[in-house]
């Protein structure tokens, strides 16, 4: 795999230049794109007169809190930086751990997800872009995963695809789909010991959850596309935006990662706070990481307006 496919997914495999676009979507995902991006918000909606009649229980809360921090990071550390940038090397039990701790986020399983990300950065704003807000808030924030047709997994993944683990965690996103809802909904009986804080589990921890996380990833598509400051020359309108740093885990800084994409942080000014790059630090100094990429202070200063 080149280096500018890692970085940028502007390049094709070697053995000849792969189309941009198959066209491929099923009906069952067609399906599965409505409900799980109608579903968590239209449980959004409801839950409001809900907390607001009965409130809501601290197992919910705390639930919820860990089950979003923990999905979040999966997509952060794991599809964004580590599989779709290769900002850094991971042991291979930690590679299989991260897509399925991303799949739980139900972004699209690992290998669409890199594809769609690589694609985004060869073209990011302009014609070809699958979220380009050329077309408006609403297109870049959610309206692009409703068009077909699918962007060439062999043209922008084919390292994924040439994972042997990956495809198999791939294969079994289905599963995890499952998952990411079943075991709220388990948590919230062994607290609570009933059905209703089972099902309390299964809306807060699952459900919403989920939204709110969808919501969060989109935003960095749309507002951080829109909005925000551009201290580095990017070719593109990414912005860094402050204000969704702590719950993007450091992702906000878009400005920044679109300078340098395939560093492992994107917060790369004094007190930009970049949580996804504390756990990678953390993998670090653990052993489980190596090679990581980070911010070169001489580069980056080179790049800043």
């Amino acid at each position: 795999m080149s280096a500018a496919l890692t970085a940028a997914g502007g390049s094709p495999p070697a053995g000849g230049p792969q189309p941009v676009l198959d066209g491929r979507r099923t009906a069952f995902q067609h399906t599965m794109i409505y409900v799980f991006v109608a579903g968590p918000m239209v449980a959004l909606v409801a839950a409001v007169p809900l907390a607001w009649g009965w409130g809501v229980g601290w197992h919910d809360l705390g639930l919820l809190a860990a089950f979003y921090v923990l999905a979040v990071l999966g997509i952060t550390v794991g599809f964004h930086r580590h599989f779709t940038h290769s900002a850094f090397k991971a042991r291979p039990w930690l590679r299989v751990t991260m897509a399925i701790i991303g799949s739980l986020a139900v972004q699209g399983n690992v290998l669409n997800w890199v594809a769609d990300h690589r694609r985004h950065h060869a073209f990011s704003d302009r014609e070809g872009d699958p979220h380009s807000p050329l077309y408006g808030f609403w297109h870049a924030h959610m309206g692009w995963m409703f068009r077909p047709p699918e962007v060439s997994n062999e043209r922008y993944a084919p390292d994924i695809l040439a994972d042997r683990d990956l495809r198999m965690v791939n294969a079994l996103f289905p599963v995890f789909c499952v998952l990411t809802l079943a075991i709220p909904f388990g948590l919230g009986w062994l607290l609570g010991g009933s059905f209703a804080t089972a099902w309390s589990g299964l809306l807060w921890a699952g459900v919403i959850r989920i939204g709110l996380l969808h919501h969060m990833t989109w935003s960095i598509n749309s507002i951080c596309h829109m909005f925000g400051s551009r201290p580095f020359k990017t070719g593109d309108q990414s912005g860094n935006v402050a204000a969704l740093a702590v719950f993007s885990m450091g992702e906000s800084w878009h400005n920044a990662h679109h300078a340098f994409p395939a560093s492992a942080r994107h917060g790369v000014d004094r007190f930009q706070l970049d949580s996804s790059a504390a756990v990678i630090r953390t993998f670090e100094r653990a052993g489980w990481v190596s090679d990581v990429r980070w911010p070169d202070a001489e580069r980056v200063a080179s790049k800043r307006l």
